[in-house]
């Protein structure tokens, strides 16, 4: 029941060892923004550091000449621009509210940005470690969605949705449309499905059939792994693969889930 994160951290390159730090050496659970950066460097992480590389300028670049699109924002104008933003239709917050709660589509409040999901775009490392004790610990590191607006947070940094463990049942990790999956908390009820005597498969594949129905095209896949180290998978959208490695094996394995 530790819990260290970090979100929208700038200048760091390595947030997964700042969430550490949080950890370690604070009581918070999550720190953010350029506090979080500052925090990190302060504890003795390298930084302040420009991470911007060649292929990523080059990608933006072509964002930018394309409009900024594809992109994350709904039901604002203009359409084809890169902004600023304002709400279509309305002219204040009074208008927004009475849209918002008398004329908005259920369906289309449940729309989610899962088309901006793929293995081309996605660095997600979620890894989940057993020790000779049997204590259990897991983490999650990512960018983040590709072309996100300024400030997002996605599922990440969110104890129970991106990754998960407990000691006396075991532990999960999550990727994919994480604006989506972090509604679901996902990794909490793989880890509580286990509690409750699921194997690992069907416990990883109740948690994502749980947004399967929600949310049908949403892109997405966990991995689980009860205390004596038995494993599976599940996802949705895509064809998901994770690796293995205990003592008695001579290398990592690859299994290989499909939706």
């Amino acid at each position: 029941m530790e819990v260290g994160a970090v979100a929208a951290m700038r200048y760091v390159k390595d947030g997964i060892r700042a969430a550490r730090l949080v950890m370690r050496h604070t009581q918070h659970t999550l720190l953010v923004g350029e506090a979080a950066s500052d925090f990190a460097i302060s504890m003795g992480l390298p930084g302040p550091t420009n991470l911007s590389s060649p292929d990523s300028m080059e990608k933006w670049n072509k964002w930018k000449e394309n409009g900024c699109q594809p992109n994350f924002w709904k039901n604002v104008v203009p359409v084809n621009s890169c902004g600023p933003h304002h709400p279509k239709d309305v002219s204040s917050l009074e208008e927004l509210t009475e849209v918002t709660c008398s004329s908005s589509n259920h369906l289309e409040a449940l729309a989610s940005n899962s088309h901006h999901i793929s293995l081309h775009n996605h660095d997600t490392i979620s890894m989940a470690a057993i020790d000779k004790t049997g204590y259990i610990a897991v983490g999650t590191s990512t960018n983040g969605a590709t072309f996100k607006i300024p400030g997002r947070v996605g599922d990440g940094p969110i104890a129970g949705s991106s990754a998960y463990a407990d000691s006396e049942v075991g532990a999960c990790g999550a990727t994919g449309d994480g604006d989506v999956m972090m509604r679901f908390l996902p990794c909490y009820q793989v880890v509580e499905n286990m509690r409750l005597g699921m194997e690992p498969k069907l416990a990883a594949k109740d948690a994502i059939t749980r947004i399967a129905r929600k949310y049908p095209d949403f892109v997405g896949a966990v991995f689980a792994v009860d205390k004596n180290g038995l494993h599976a998978g599940a996802c949705h959208g895509w064809t998901f693969q994770y690796s293995v490695r205990s003592p008695d094996m001579e290398d990592v394995q690859v299994f290989t889930v499909l939706p």
